[in-house]
Parts: C-alpha cells; structure tokens; sequence
C-alpha cells in the first residue's frame, strides 16, 4: 500500500515477513536492540500486548510477524506516532497494530488498566545528563530519561498487565539492580534474564529481563547470546530471525 513520506523520511526494508517501515533521517532509528527484544518476548497464543515508547513501531511490527494477536505502540511524540501509524498502513498490520500517540505516564482513561498479557519496552537507556548527549531532542528523548524514568515506565507496564501478566525490557546491564528494584516495587518478579555479548570475548553490551506481576520468586539465567562471529558475521540464532516466519513464533 502507498503512503505518503514527509521532508527526511525513507523507507527502510525490516527483512522479516518482507516487512517495511518508515524512518527518518531527524529522528532516532531502530537497532538490532529492538529486534533482540521482540524475540526474546514470550508470546502466548491470543496474546494482546502494548509496547512502551514505540518509536517507529518497529517492536510492534515485529510481534505482529510473530502472530501476535494484537499489539498498541504508545508514543509521546506525535510526528514518531504519525510516522510509525503509517508503517502500519504500509504494511497492512492495521487489523493487529495501532499506535496511540500518549504520555505512558498518564494512561488512565486511554488504556484500561489490567487487561494485558504482555508489555514491552526498549526504554531510554540513559539517565538525564549522563552519556553523550545529541543536539537533537527526537534523539535525546530516546536515548536519556527526559520525558520518561525508567520507573515510570515500569509504573506503566503494572498498570496495564493483568495478573500473571509479563513485562520484557532491554537495558544495560550496568542498570540491572535499578532494574529488578522497581520491578519488586511494582509486584513483578523477575523470572528470566538473557546477556547480549557483541562478540564472545567482550563484556555484555545490553541485558534482557523479563518479569510476571504477581509471579514467584525464581529468576532463570539464559545462556549468554553473542551477536557476532569472530568474522564479524551475526551469528546463527541472530540470522535465524531475519528469515519469513512460516509459523505463529509463540510458546
């Protein structure tokens, strides 16, 4: 389907599902992070899901080629709203994606509360005023905590789980004990964890947590996953997730 592209924006070919999406050259673009954490999600079937700060849509674009039943991208910003609403006309995802352009701190009479089966978030990962700050405030907002704390964020998911409801987040490691902190005060329990190494010799680069409001007490470690062979090349379960989805993706 056509849309129509503003001043700066592209097309970009999400590979998966011969997916696509919109970005913009003025704004934050996806990485590899977003894609780690759509698959890391555990998805049950019928699931319906939010994902916090959605961007481009590109998380929510990417749970619904995992055949999730229906997915809504929050966002702040309302031209990264715009721009990732398109993506979902573009696609033709409308039936199972919809992006409302909200503030996930005040989702009282926008969202019901406990209702969903998973949320997810690729939250800003640094704190304000820390880190390499860029000029350009589409950027900063994404990158650093201004318009949203990472306690916020897991303030937001507890409001829209239901029970037994999980919450998947990518972060730094540097950040875990924060991390499991405010998902204790939140009533979610950590239950898996997964460390993303770029190559098998360096120091983890992001951490994948998942929590279940109200679970119990039992944090499973995953085996490290390492993004690179030695040759620079992803490596063979990072490849496997660039390739056309032949079934539903969930467990």
């Amino acid at each position: 389907m056509q849309v129509q592209l503003n001043s700066g924006e592209r097309i970009d070919d999400l590979i998966i599902n011969d997916y696509k999406i919109i970005q913009s050259t003025q704004a934050f673009r996806f990485s590899l992070d977003a894609v780690l954490l759509a698959h890391f999600a555990y998805i049950r079937r019928q699931a319906i899901a939010v994902d916090l700060g959605t961007g481009s849509g590109v998380i929510a674009l990417l749970l619904a080629a995992r055949n999730i039943k229906s997915v809504i991208g929050i966002e702040i910003d309302p031209l990264l709203a715009d721009m990732a609403s398109r993506s979902v006309t573009l696609n033709e995802v409308g039936s199972i994606v919809s992006i409302i352009n909200a503030d996930m701190r005040r989702l009282q009479g926008v969202l019901p509360a406990g209702k969903y089966d998973l949320v997810v978030s690729n939250p800003p990962y640094r704190r304000s005023g820390t880190g390499k700050i860029s000029k350009n405030d589409k950027i900063i907002n994404s990158r650093h905590e201004i318009s949203v704390s990472l306690a916020e964020v897991i303030a937001a998911a507890k409001y829209l789980l239901k029970y037994r409801g999980r919450l998947a987040l990518i972060h730094l490691p540097e950040r875990l004990p924060e991390i499991f902190y405010q998902m204790h005060m939140q009533g979610i329990e950590p239950k898996r964890m997964r460390i993303v190494h770029s190559y098998v010799d360096r120091k983890a680069c992001l951490a994948m947590i998942e929590g279940i409001l109200g679970g119990k007490s039992g944090l499973e470690i995953m085996p490290p996953l390492v993004i690179y062979q030695q040759n620079g090349i992803y490596n063979d379960e990072i490849q496997k997730y660039y390739i056309k989805h032949s079934d539903d993706g969930s467990r």
